[in-house]
């Protein structure tokens, strides 16, 4: 096949496929979709640079995106260098006064920046903030004995509403407050699903390292519902890290957000399969 065949096909390929994805599109024309960003997904520059250009292509064709990230392997990395010794109580970090500085530091800083301009350089406006921000995110005490890790009790989204008015992209580093002023660390899922609820977001797509939801023959399901999730849970088949991912998407659908799907973050244009094909990404959980 000739050089200009091969290329005349795969043009006709793409327009068939934007073809395609129109009810999608008019679908999700000005809904709010919340996306927690993380793991691996952050990891390499070209895996950045491949999710900020999703991002505003979402945003070009109508979407209002949310990014909320985490950074766990980058507050790790600057704890080492800082020699600031990490305990733990029953696998969990314990964060105390040193270590909250360092988190804030890492996560509204560093990290936040790198989405911001990430996505800024693929033609988009973002704009980093943290829950801290116009009391976005007001948080008491996960457990005691954690230190300065929070659960969000109130969530007053309307910063990320004017900033939508405005065509702006908000990012969010899960750094909340506490009712005296107190700094709290919040676990990304965790936050990404709050901010998800307080808007009654339309998606929360939650990015893993891993393809989806299990049954127990190991194959992923696609479509599930909270009743589902549970029955798998109590079975054991959800089980690990899996269990803060569907506890998070479970809790935000039955608080307002109309569905939440866990999918990989490693996948090529991963959010743009989930929202715009037919065939999806990952796993769907409904209320049912």
């Amino acid at each position: 096949m000739k050089k200009q065949d091969i290329m005349n096909r795969d043009w006709i390929a793409t327009a068939r496929t934007l073809s395609q994805a129109l009810p999608y599109l008019q679908r999700y024309d000005g809904a709010i979709v919340v996306i927690k960003f993380g793991g691996h997904a952050m990891g390499s520059d070209e895996a950045m640079e491949s999710f900020a250009r999703d991002i505003v292509l979402m945003q070009q064709v109508g979407v209002n995106p949310v990014i909320v990230h985490g950074g766990g392997p980058m507050i790790n990395e600057m704890l080492e260098k800082l020699n600031i010794e990490s305990s733990f109580v029953d696998g969990k970090r314990v964060t105390d006064a040193a270590t909250i500085e360092v988190v804030e530091m890492v996560l509204s800083g560093r990290v936040n920046k790198r989405i911001v301009q990430a996505i800024n350089s693929q033609g988009g406006r973002a704009v980093g903030m943290s829950g801290k921000d116009a009391n976005m995110i007001v948080c008491d005490p996960a457990n005691p004995a954690l230190g300065f890790v929070g659960d969000p009790v109130e969530v007053t989204p309307d910063v990320i509403h004017q900033m939508h008015s405005s065509g702006i992209i908000p990012v969010v580093a899960p750094i909340g407050t506490g009712r005296d002023g107190e700094t709290f660390n919040i676990n990304g899922d965790t936050a990404a699903g709050a901010v998800a609820a307080a808007l009654n977001a339309d998606r929360l797509l939650l990015l893993t390292d891993v393809s989806g939801v299990k049954d127990a023959s190991g194959e992923v399901v696609t479509e599930l519902t909270v009743g589902h999730i549970e029955q798998l849970t109590r079975d054991g088949v959800v089980a690990g890290g899996m269990i803060p991912k569907t506890e998070t998407a479970v809790t935000a659908v039955k608080n307002g957000v109309r569905a939440a799907v866990i999918l990989d973050g490693r996948a090529p244009n991963a959010c743009l399969l989930e929202l715009f094909t037919e065939h999806g990404a990952g796993s769907i959980i409904r209320q049912g």
